[in-house]
């Protein structure tokens, strides 16, 4: 491991000497690629582009940033800045590096858009979309190249997975009641609790080392690597969005259609939606490392899945805004 990181701590020096006028660029791209930008885009594909990619890319989303949570704690790998106070913290993280989360999130998203459209431009857009990403991460001093390949493995994987069995699944559920669905559904979102939590059991006594300490704290947040709250909103979101799905399949579905003053109305009432239950009762729900918070805390993130899946969808066909 060793040598991966000192041939990485080499690269991003000499990339981060490319000139300041690069940073800016870079760190567009990886806001391209940040969870904050896909749980936007994300609703916003379902209620007013395709529906059906859209439930494709929230599924994939929601596994892979829990395979990436779970990833990070069970690698338990440094960031480059935190290694070498050479490398400059252009863009900060409290969590582990490997694997690389942006990596992985925009190969698996993405590829899935790609893959979903079908058509060459839209193929060669996610290709560069991917690849800056990706490169954006390292320029940034946040991630070493091998987090980024380990990143691709893990999303080319669960791209493949989804790609080949969704119709199969997809198949298999509608045969089960509703109350089978959302049961379905529950279960594995506590497995994902469940698995999740094993993993950061073995965190406990983990201790950051000084050093990486000392030269994470130039980038002025501190790290908190052991944290579990991630496997609680994964999961809250898994159970919400298939909740959501379940209940809207019972109405008759969902389809994204519409004038354009139509699509533009229900993004805006529909993430107005998301703003209430994500952040407004974000800053009501307690915020520690008990089991009260993190209950709270899946609870929440359930609701945003429900809403975005269900209840919005809802509220768009009350009012008359998905027909033309």
């Amino acid at each position: 491991m060793q040598p991966l990181i000192d041939f990485g701590i080499s690269l991003v020096i000499v990339l981060q000497r490319m000139g300041e006028w690069v940073y800016p660029i870079m760190t567009f791209f990886s806001e391209l690629g940040s969870e904050e930008f896909f749980f936007m885009a994300m609703p916003l594909i379902y209620w007013c582009i395709d529906s059906a990619l859209g439930l494709r890319v929230g599924f994939i989303l929601v596994t892979s940033i829990y395979l990436n949570t779970i990833g990070k704690a069970a690698f338990a790998g440094p960031r480059p800045y935190w290694v070498s106070s050479h490398v400059r913290p252009l863009w900060a993280e409290t969590g582990f590096g490997v694997p690389s989360g942006h990596a992985q999130n925009a190969l698996s998203i993405w590829g899935m858009i790609a893959s979903h459209r079908r058509r060459i431009w839209v193929t060669l857009l996610c290709i560069f979309l991917i690849f800056m990403i990706s490169f954006s991460r390292l320029v940034l001093g946040t991630h070493f190249p091998h987090d980024v390949v380990v990143g691709w493995l893990i999303g080319g994987a669960l791209l493949w997975a989804f790609s080949r069995n969704w119709e199969t699944v997809e198949n298999w559920l509608a045969g089960k009641t509703f109350v089978g669905q959302v049961g379905i559904a529950f279960l594995v979102s506590v497995v994902f609790v469940v698995l999740g939590m094993v993993v950061y059991t073995s965190l406990i006594d983990y201790q950051l080392p000084q050093d990486w300490l000392t030269n994470a704290l130039r980038s002025g947040l501190r790290p908190d690597p052991t944290d579990p709250t991630a496997v609680f909103s994964t999961a809250g979101t898994f159970f919400g969005l298939a909740l959501g799905v379940a209940w809207t399949h019972q109405r008759g579905g969902y389809q994204a259609a519409g004038p354009g003053w139509k699509r533009v109305l229900r993004f805006i009432l529909g993430f107005i939606g998301v703003l209430i239950l994500w952040q407004g009762l974000g800053a009501v729900f307690p915020r520690s490392d008990d089991l009260m918070a993190y209950s709270l805390r899946y609870l929440r993130y359930a609701l945003v899945g429900c809403w975005i899946s269900g209840g919005a969808p809802w509220v768009f066909k009350h009012f008359n805004l998905t027909t033309s």
